[in-house]
C-alpha cells in the first residue's frame, strides 16, 4: 500500500475540446485513473464544454458553467480548440477567443514547454540523428501581451519560475531576448540580473533572440532552461520541436496566480475525429505535467517511464508508426498498463494489439 500521508485528492476539470480533443483527453485521463491506482491517489475528474463544441451546444464558446467549474479545479485538463467552420466568427463567439479568455480568468501569465529528443524518434528529425540526440529543454515563456507584456512583475515572476525550473534540472538558464527591438523585451534582462544574485548555483548566460535560434541548430544540448518572452518563446519551441522530430509530442503548461491548465499544443485536427489515429502522447505527457504541478514527482516519473516504453516498443498511432500502426486507444492503454507495471506490459501487448484493452 502506498503510504496514507502520501496519498492526494484532486478535482480535476477536463475541457476536451474540438476535433480529436476528446479522444487524446480520453487517453490521458485513462493514464491518471492508472496513476492514482497504482499510487492510491484520488482524482476526481469533472466534464465541460469549451470552443466549438461549446459554443454549438450553448451558444456561447466560453460558458460560464464550465468557466466557474475551472476556478474550483486543482487543475484543468485542456484538449486542442478551434474548428474551420468557425473561423469567421465575432471575436465574442470564436473558439479561439474563449481559450484567451479562460486564461486570462485563471491569471495565466506564462506557460513552461518541455521539448525532448526521444531516441525513437531521432529518424524524423531534420538534422542527424547524433546531432540532436540527448536534446532536452525547457522553454519558460510569459504568455501576456499588450499592457501586461511589459509589466515588470509579469517578468519577475516568469524569471523566479524559470530559475528554480533550472535548479531542479542542470542549474543552467538562459535568456532569450530581443533588446533592439521591442522594449518590453529590452527590460527582461535587467530583471533577471537582479534575480540571478539569488541563485547563485544556476549559471546564467544571454542570446539575443537570432543568435539563439541559430545555437538551436548548432548544438541544441547547451541548453537547460530557456525563458523567454511570448514571440520569441513560440518561435523557438516550434523550432526546437521539429528539430527534435515531431511537434505531437509537444504538451504546455500554463501557469499563473490561478489554476493551472495542461494542454497538447497540436491543433484539433477535425478530419481525423472519430478514426482512432490521433496520437495522444502530448496530451498524456501534459498529464505528466499536471502531476509535476501537483508536486508527485515519482507519479509523473512513472508516466513517462511508460511513454518512453510505448515509442521503444513502437506501439504507437500511425503519424510515428505507419508500417504497424496501434490506435489512439491501444497507445492510450498500453502506456496505463506500462504506469500500473511497466514490465507487465509484455505481458500485454497481444492483448492491446487487438483492441482487448480494458484497463481502468
Amino acid at each position: 500500500m502506498y503510504p496514507l500521508d502520501k496519498v492526494v485528492s484532486k478535482r480535476i476539470v477536463v475541457l476536451p475540446g474540438d476535433g480529436t480533443g476528446p479522444e487524446v483527453c480520453g487517453e490521458a485521463v485513462r493514464v491518471l485513473k492508472a496513476v492514482a491506482e497504482r499510487f492510491g491517489h484520488h482524482f476526481v475528474f469533472e466534464y465541460h464544454l469549451l470552443g466549438a463544441e461549446a459554443l454549438e451546444a450553448t451558444g456561447r464558446s466560453l460558458p460560464a458553467a464550465t468557466l466557474d467549474a475551472c476556478h474550483q479545479a486543482d487543475a484543468v485538463l485542456l484538449g486542442p480548440i478551434g474548428d474551420a467552420r468557425h473561423d469567421h466568427n465575432a471575436a465574442d463567439t470564436h473558439p479561439e477567443q474563449a481559450l484567451r479568455a479562460l486564461h486570462q480568468s485563471l491569471g495565466s501569465y506564462g506557460s513552461m514547454r518541455p521539448v525532448t529528443a526521444h531516441a525513437q524518434l531521432l529518424a524524423h528529425s531534420p538534422l542527424r540523428p547524433d546531432h540532436v540526440a540527448g536534446t532536452d529543454i525547457l522553454i519558460v515563456q510569459e504568455r501576456s501581451r499588450g499592457e501586461d507584456a511589459s509589466d515588470p512583475a509579469v517578468m519577475e515572476r516568469m524569471a523566479r519560475r524559470a530559475f528554480r525550473a533550472a535548479r531542479a534540472r542542470r542549474r543552467q538558464l538562459t535568456l532569450v531576448d530581443n533588446p533592439n527591438g521591442l522594449e518590453a523585451s529590452s527590460r527582461w534582462r535587467e530583471v533577471v540580473q537582479e534575480l540571478a544574485g539569488g541563485y547563485p548555483d544556476v549559471a546564467v548566460s544571454y542570446l539575443l533572440a537570432q543568435d539563439a535560434a541559430m545555437q538551436l541548430l548548432r548544438n541544441p544540448r547547451q541548453f537547460d532552461v530557456i525563458l523567454a518572452d511570448s514571440l520569441v518563446g513560440d518561435m523557438l519551441t516550434g523550432e526546437a520541436a521539429v528539430m527534435t522530430g515531431t511537434q505531437g509530442l509537444l504538451p504546455s503548461a500554463s501557469v499563473g496566480d490561478g489554476v493551472a491548465l495542461f494542454e497538447p499544443l497540436h491543433g484539433p485536427n477535425p478530419q481525423a475525429r472519430g478514426r482512432g489515429t490521433a496520437d495522444p502522447l502530448a496530451a498524456v505527457l501534459a498529464a505528466a505535467l499536471m502531476l509535476d504541478y501537483f508536486a508527485l514527482p515519482d507519479e509523473a516519473r512513472a508516466v513517462r517511464a511508460a511513454v518512453a516504453h510505448a515509442l521503444h516498443e513502437e506501439v504507437l498511432t500511425p503519424d510515428l508508426n505507419a508500417t504497424t500502426p496501434y490506435t489512439t486507444e491501444q497507445v492510450g492503454g498500453f502506456i496505463a498498463y506500462g504506469v500500473l507495471d511497466l514490465m507487465d506490459c509484455y505481458l500485454h501487448r497481444s492483448n492491446v494489439a487487438y483492441g482487448k484493452s480494458t484497463i481502468i
